[in-house]
């Protein structure tokens, strides 16, 4: 999970040698992701009059109360299209994702396009995850400098994992076992600030 900091880092460190002229560069934050206690910063770059590329990164190392973990990191790279202005109005756009996790001891009983959550009430998992997917959204012009973005992709993601029997047990249930997932990959409510 460490990883997942150096490449925020880089991120971070790599605004410093663009010159911005005229919203050429977006830094922002995903809400959604700031409620569920995930660190987590977005990049956009401007590519050419409607092309940009955004680049995002997650990561939650906590380890929850009643022993439950929601531990990942995540990078999420995506291709956008804007049919207007860049940074304003529709878009469309593809993108990759990829991460590590250590998840379990939620309760929940959610089952969900082929993919039962539910087991992460009494098992942990840990792995790797990689895919790809599609998006829609649209950015609200707030003010000079400020946006607010909303974004929703579909697509595939591929995972390898071990399986514990419970979220604190070292004992494994499966090992290097896999799953297909097919579905949403990218929920957003972005806060946006051009240069």
């Amino acid at each position: 999970m460490v990883g997942g900091l150096k490449w925020v880092a880089l991120i971070c460190t790599g605004l410093c040698v663009f010159e911005a002229h005229g919203q050429n560069v977006a830094l922002k934050t995903n809400m959604l992701y700031d409620v569920a206690a995930n660190i987590n910063i977005g990049v956009e770059f401007g590519l050419a009059p409607r092309w940009t590329l955004d680049v995002s990164a997650d990561y939650n190392g906590w380890t929850l109360s009643r022993d439950r973990r929601w531990k990942h990191w995540f990078l999420q790279p995506e291709a956008r299209y804007w049919f207007c202005d860049r940074f304003a109005g529709h878009f469309v756009g593809a993108h990759l994702l990829g991460g590590q996790y250590n998840i379990g001891g939620l309760k929940n009983g959610i089952s969900f396009l082929g993919s039962d959550l539910s087991k992460l009430s009494k098992r942990r998992y840990q792995g790797w995850f990689a895919g790809l997917g599609a998006a829609y959204g649209y950015a609200w012009i707030l003010g000079k400098h400020w946006n607010l973005e909303a974004e929703l992709g579909i697509g595939w993601i591929y995972t390898r994992y071990d399986s514990y029997p419970c979220a604190s047990c070292g004992k494994k249930l499966e090992e290097d076992a896999s799953h297909h997932y097919v579905g949403p990959t990218k929920a957003a409510i972005n806060l946006v600030y051009t240069f």
